[in-house]
C-alpha cells in the first residue's frame, strides 16, 4: 500500500498537476464555498432562470385529501392564480417591487420580485370540484379532496365444461 501526499491549496497546480485540473479544483472550491454561504442566493438555477423565483411548496397526501403548503410571503392574493388541469395544479402570480426600494442605496438585496410559476404534479383520483384554498401569514394552504374509489369487486371465475 502507498501513501498519497496530501496537498495544501496553497501548493495547488504543482508536482505534476496540470493547470487544468488546478483551475478546475479551484473552480469547484469556489462554487462550494459560495453555495455554504448563500445556498440559492446568487446561482443561475437552470429551473428556475436568472432573476426568477418560484416559490417553495410542500405536498402531503392522507386517506382523504392532497395537502398542498405554497410559501408566498409578500404576494397579495388577488395577485395569485390558483388552477387544477388534470394531475397537475399550476401556481402563477406576481410579487411586485415595493415602492420603498427605489432611492436607497443597498449594500445587498436577496428579495426576490416579479412573476412565478409553479407545477405541482398530484396523484391520480383527486375531486376538481371539492377544493379548499385558504391564504394566511404569507402560506398558501390547498385541501385537494380525493374522489372516493369503488370498492374492488371480486369476479368469479367459472370452469368451462
Amino acid at each position: 500500500m502507498s501513501l498519497i501526499p496530501w496537498r495544501s491549496k496553497q501548493r495547488q497546480g504543482t508536482a505534476g498537476e496540470t493547470p487544468s485540473l488546478a483551475t478546475l479544483r479551484s473552480e469547484m472550491d469556489r462554487l462550494f464555498d459560495t453555495f455554504i454561504r448563500e445556498p440559492f442566493g446568487s446561482l443561475e438555477w437552470p429551473f428556475i432562470g436568472q432573476g426568477k423565483w418560484a416559490p417553495a411548496v410542500d405536498v402531503s397526501e392522507n386517506d382523504q385529501e392532497v395537502i398542498v403548503h405554497a410559501e408566498l410571503p409578500g404576494i397579495d392574493p388577488k395577485d395569485l392564480d390558483v388552477t387544477l388541469s388534470g394531475n397537475q395544479l399550476v401556481l402563477t402570480g406576481e410579487k411586485k417591487e415595493s415602492a420603498e426600494k427605489s432611492g436607497k442605496g443597498f449594500y445587498r438585496s436577496e428579495i426576490r420580485f416579479g412573476s412565478f410559476r409553479r407545477s405541482v404534479p398530484l396523484p391520480e383520483g383527486i375531486d376538481p370540484d371539492n377544493v379548499d384554498a385558504q391564504y394566511a401569514n404569507g402560506v398558501l394552504t390547498l385541501r385537494l379532496k380525493k374522489l372516493h374509489a369503488a370498492a374492488p369487486k371480486r369476479i368469479e371465475v367459472k370452469l368451462k365444461s
